[in-house]
């Protein structure tokens, strides 16, 4: 081979090699740019509250529109239905360090929980302008916001608006009095007709959070105060409380079912639905924290299908000396303090708060019924009937002690309806269970005692 072509092939066999060999280069960077397909972000979501099958299609639709949106998938965390035993499972889940990533806590835990939860003032400037400061202050503990105000609760008075009408009542009862009155008379009237299980009266009697709600409204509108004051002063061993829960122990077996004292909150919806009731204390709800004051902006709502077309009213808690009010209660959305995925937890707080006061936003499904239950907050809580006007009651809201007891207000409340539970059943007598809830009460938060105050 001569000179000339031996350089000839070693310069073609260099060009290739460099060709080859920036190729292969090539290959390896794109290579090293290609990252590894990722796995969508899974958040587990603790949503409080009860697992009512008429409310199942709308969450389920709320879920799928945000993993349409954002690609992240939702884990739905069952919940038991009594709050306390919510509160225990959330301390669980949170004190393992295994979330749940967003959980819906009740407005009375913020004090609990409140080490476990992350601060969510900085993320929510916008949307904390619109919602009622008192709100706000109820999930926020020593400055830190622990959730955003998602659902306001009040308790009201339910009621056959067919039945008073047929027994000759203008209005419905607006004293504890003109309720025991109407009841007796409307069951007395309906089991002539052969209804031998019908009641005038039900409620939430079982030894559980729901019966604190249920004594707090009457022995306030008595003038038994509050249990513990606002100014951290332990009051509920007075007369007016003690009447309160007499009064209440008396109703068992006259216009309320012996079986009350068992009752949850779906037993009195349950016999009031299937038409064996006159009157039930319920929840009604209101949308994220809005304006509540007066301002026509909360709408009060019931999504309970079973509920008979045009028979149903509702309206404030009855009153007495003390006033009349319904407890607030309501739910607000954390993000646990140790969520790997932090980012998208506050995304979906965004996206749930959003969603429920969108106007443009359709979250009910075609196939459920239209909802005639829905109502103004300030005309619920200002139908008071002309004589009780003239008698100074006030109508409006009553919140439970537990911003005053902080982290012990779970010990607060056990020991409060386990001693109005003791006296509806007979244990106790009602004076004597006052007296040692007041101890108990002293031993547990370490307060001094004073009067019992009126409703604001």
């Amino acid at each position: 081979m001569t000179g000339h072509l031996r350089e000839a092939l070693r310069r073609r066999v260099s060009v290739s090699a460099r060709k080859a060999l920036g190729i292969f280069l090539l290959a390896v960077a794109m290579g090293a740019c290609r990252k590894p397909a990722r796995e969508p972000v899974t958040l587990s979501y603790l949503r409080l509250g009860w697992s009512q099958p008429d409310e199942m299609p709308v969450v389920e639709l709320l879920s799928q529109k945000f993993m349409r949106e954002t690609g992240i998938r939702l884990k739905n965390v069952p919940v038991p239905e009594n709050t306390l035993d919510q509160l225990e499972l959330s301390r669980k889940f949170l004190e393992s360090g295994s979330g749940p990533d967003v959980l819906g806590i009740d407005v009375i835990w913020p004090g609990v929980l409140d080490e476990s939860l992350m601060d969510l003032r900085p993320y929510f400037a916008a949307e904390l302008a619109t919602m009622e400061p008192q709100l706000v202050a109820s999930y926020t503990v020593g400055g830190k916001l622990v959730a955003i105000p998602y659902q306001v609760q009040v308790g009201v008075l339910e009621y056959r608006t067919d039945l008073l009408r047929e027994y000759g009542y203008k209005h419905p009862p607006a004293t504890w009095a003109e309720l025991q009155s109407m009841a007796e008379r409307i069951q007395a009237g309906e089991r002539a007709k052969g209804k031998k299980d019908f009641w005038g009266y039900v409620w939430q009697g079982a030894s559980a959070e729901a019966l604190t709600c249920n004594a707090l409204e009457w022995q306030l509108a008595e003038g038994g105060g509050r249990i513990i004051e606002s100014d951290h002063t332990i009051s509920v061993n007075n007369p007016a409380a003690i009447r309160a829960w007499q009064r209440a122990k008396r109703w068992i077996g006259w216009i309320s079912p012996p079986s009350v004292v068992a009752y949850r909150e779906f037993d009195s919806m349950a016999v009031f639905d299937a038409g064996g009731a006159a009157f039930d204390r319920v929840w009604a709800g209101a949308a994220k924290g809005a304006k509540i004051a007066g301002s026509g902006q909360s709408r009060l709502t019931h999504w309970r299908n079973t509920l008979p077309f045009g028979k149903t009213g509702y309206t404030s808690m009855p009153g007495g000396p003390g006033g009349r009010a319904g407890t607030l209660g309501g739910s607000g959305l954390a993000v646990f303090r140790n969520t790997i995925h932090p980012k998208e937890a506050v995304e979906l707080v965004r996206f749930l708060i959003h969603a429920q006061t969108d106007p443009s936003e359709k979250s009910t499904p075609d196939n459920l019924p239209a909802q005639p239950e829905v109502y103004d907050l300030a005309s619920v809580l200002g139908s008071q009937s002309n004589s009780e006007k003239s008698s100074q009651h006030k109508s409006g809201l009553v919140s439970r002690p537990s911003n005053v007891t902080g982290s012990a207000y779970e010990k607060v409340a056990r020991a409060y309806f386990t001693a109005v539970h003791a006296v509806l059943t007979g244990q106790t007598g009602a004076p004597e269970a006052a007296a040692e809830l007041e101890k108990q009460l002293i031993t547990i938060t370490g307060l001094t005692t004073g009067p019992p105050k009126t409703a604001e």
